[in-house]
């Protein structure tokens, strides 16, 4: 019996040490985004997708982010891979607000495509100028996102702050289309991909404009901060939306830390620029993707993978 006893546990010991042994090696690694209803949150699944289909050996966690939010989280490590805005990223090396400090371990590794702050009414509220939004009912963000820190700062461009709005919600993207569809907000602003999804389903129940941002708050913006570009928003961009106009506009790139395996920062490049297609299924902005501007240079130091990378795709400059 003692026999028997003993090389039962012995069997059963070899088993769990061999099913350790199988997964010793995989890596877990978690991967912050946007909110769900906005455009990061899918891009980042269709990453996971195909991450771990051709590495079998790495646990992708794609988890809820925000921009600002997401590049602290990557400062201090908590996240292997983030999604994160150029104008952001660009602040927390200097510690700008919303930054509490100067980030200290934020490596850039690939552009996916442009972001747009998008100033959306409804079509009746008459929200032409920063100065209407005075006494407007205001949906946006939770702070420690992008758009909502925008938000804040177009305001004060008017000695404007929230005390001077009907009232402000703070929510995700898809709860702040159903108040603007309910009646209950008059204001959405948010930055985004272009079109969004969620600014697409109040335009087919509600009419909608979007604020033209004219050239003294472009520049008001860039001088603040270099990765601030002003494009269009061509009409037809939603339904309905016939005037096109201009606004603040910037770029949706990947961050890591910069100790970040290198191999993990390859596996996330290579799902990308190798599956473009795929991707612009998903998000239209990153159709022709291009990996030159994936290593586009926007002042954030490149991580050393990256630079690698790139160098391995025939990118000039990034031996």
């Amino acid at each position: 019996m003692f026999r028997r006893s003993t090389a039962a546990r012995l069997a059963a010991c070899t088993a769990l040490g061999l099913m350790a042994a199988g997964t010793a090696h995989a890596q877990a690694i978690t991967m912050a985004t946007g909110q769900q209803g906005g455009s990061w949150f899918p891009v980042g699944g269709q990453i996971k997708a195909i991450v771990e289909r051709e590495n079998p050996d790495i646990d992708f966690t794609v988890t809820p982010g925000a921009g600002a939010a997401n590049v602290v989280g990557v400062d201090a490590g908590r996240f292997q891979i983030a999604f994160a805005n150029s104008i952001s990223t660009v602040d927390s090396l200097e510690g700008k607000e919303p930054f509490r400090k100067p980030t200290t371990n934020v490596c850039n590794i690939g552009i996916l495509y442009p972001q747009y702050f998008q100033i959306v009414s409804i079509a009746d509220a008459n929200v032409n100028g920063i100065a209407d939004m005075a006494g407007k009912r205001l949906t946006t963000q939770q702070v420690g996102n992008t758009g909502e820190f925008l938000t804040r700062e177009l305001l004060a461009l008017q000695d404007m702050s929230y005390e001077d709005l009907g009232s402000v919600a703070h929510t995700s993207y898809s709860d702040s289309a159903t108040q603007m569809k309910d009646g209950h907000a008059d204001i959405f602003t948010l930055g985004s991909s272009l079109p969004t999804g969620s600014v697409m389903d109040l335009a087919s129940s509600r009419d909608i404009a979007l604020m033209n941002v004219d050239d003294a708050t472009f520049e008001h913006f860039k001088a603040k901060n270099a990765a601030f570009q002003l494009r269009d928003v061509p009409a037809g961009a939603y339904p309905g939306f016939d005037q096109a106009i201009k606004t603040l506009s910037y770029d949706t790139h990947m961050v890591a830390p910069c100790d970040t395996d290198g191999t993990i920062v390859k596996a996330v490049l290579a799902a990308v620029a190798d599956n473009v297609d795929s991707f612009a299924s998903v998000n239209k902005s990153m159709e022709g993707l291009t990996v030159e501007e994936m290593a586009t240079d926007i002042g954030v130091p490149m991580h050393s993978a990256a630079t690698e990378f790139y160098a391995e795709r025939g990118i000039a400059g990034m031996e």
